[in-house]
């Protein structure tokens, strides 16, 4: 069996717009834990487990120090899910992982490509992560589901990188490519439509309800080698739906991994 650790970055300082995502580790699995839901994924396995380990949360000065993080966690480890943070923390997270997965794939579910060749002057802005992973060739494949905000910019970065973009204009379950790779998964909250995922930054109407989401990772047949969830911004929450979401969708996912 897999062992699997959990680590919490509280980082947002790459955030364009709000900051608030750095809260987010410690409230999500306190949600997990509060009672009201139980341990189970929805095919019934549990992940109270001795195979995933809580390695607890990190509170962050330095952005690359992530990578360190990550690293001295996957000699201990053979998977981590990650909590985050804004979604500036998965370039170090996969530059990490490119230390012992040599080739895998990424499915990045998310309301922006994140794909920016520098943002407000920045190159690791949490609008730039993919860019940044796909120009080091860190991932052989980058699948991007539920976007719906492409600009002139980020279609040609798409292009260029050889991205395959599923909007959310166009989605459809069945159109989302079977993987052959490992894959890793990034989970933005915003990827969510706000009426299921209030407690984000960046509030993008049209986007993925619940079902769709869980249904996606659901269907995926490949070793899960990684995973993470971004861009929860507690300071936008209401009656902690988003939280709940995410505890949620920690335990499918995590699932996916053991």
């Amino acid at each position: 069996m897999n062992k699997i650790g959990i680590q919490g970055i509280q980082f947002d300082d790459k955030s364009s717009f709000q900051k608030g995502p750095k809260l987010a580790p410690p409230i999500i699995r306190e949600i997990l834990h509060c009672g009201s839901l139980n341990l189970c994924a929805e095919n019934g396995i549990s992940i109270d487990s001795p195979s995933i380990e809580d390695n607890g949360d990190f509170e962050i000065t330095e952005y690359f120090d992530i990578e360190k993080i990550t690293k001295k966690h996957l000699e201990t480890n053979d998977k981590i899910f990650t909590l985050g943070g804004d979604h500036s923390i998965i370039f170090p997270v996969i530059k990490a992982y490119q230390s012992k997965y040599k080739k895998f794939d990424i499915l990045q579910i998310d309301a922006h490509a994140d794909l920016y060749n520098e943002y407000e002057g920045d190159p690791y802005s949490h609008a730039c992560p993919f860019a940044r992973i796909m120009e080091n060739g860190f991932a052989a494949r980058l699948v991007q589901v539920g976007i719906r905000t492409l600009n002139p910019h980020q279609k040609d970065q798409a292009k260029k990188f050889n991205v395959e973009i599923h909007q959310m204009k166009d989605y459809d379950l069945s159109l989302i490519p079977k993987f052959e790779n490992p894959l890793y998964i990034s989970l933005d909250m915003d990827g969510f439509d706000p009426a299921f995922a209030p407690g984000v930054s960046h509030h993008e109407p049209g986007g993925l309800s619940s079902r769709q989401v869980i249904d996606l990772i659901q269907s995926i047949e490949t070793e899960v080698i990684g995973a993470d969830i971004v861009e929860y911004n507690p300071n936008r929450d209401s009656q902690n739906m988003t939280a709940f979401l995410a505890a949620k969708m920690m335990k499918e996912m995590l699932v996916k991994m053991m």
